[in-house]
């Protein structure tokens, strides 16, 4: 059974960081391309970032290219992003996708003052 769990969500001003984790379960993970989505209050679920499966490979949604950095560890199955210099625009649910039938549940960012 594929489980994804994201955590690293929270609260954090303007201008802070953090690092979002999602751990892989279920399916050979090495094998897979992953994907950080995310849905703000009231919008459609947005492609934030993508990795290839041997991770030397990466997308990055314009509205947070050069903020964000999405990183792989095959040896033990973690999917990262490191979300730097959040602004109020990035809160939303963040979610990991093995493919757009598949995510975990998701952890809350709220950027606020």
């Amino acid at each position: 059974q594929v489980q994804l769990v994201e955590s690293g969500g929270g609260l954090v001003q303007p201008g802070g960081s953090l690092r979002l984790s999602c751990a892989a379960s279920g399916f050979t993970f090495s094998n897979y391309a992953m994907t950080w989505a995310r849905q703000a209050p009231g919008k459609g679920l947005e492609s934030v970032s993508n990795i290839n499966s041997a991770g030397t490979g990466t997308y990055y949604a314009a509205s947070v290219k050069g903020r964000f950095t999405i990183s792989r560890d095959n040896a033990k199955n973690p999917l990262y992003l490191q979300m730097n210099n959040l602004k109020p625009e990035d809160t939303a649910v963040y979610y990991c996708a093995k493919d757009q039938a598949t995510r975990g549940q998701g952890t809350q960012v709220t950027v606020s003052s």
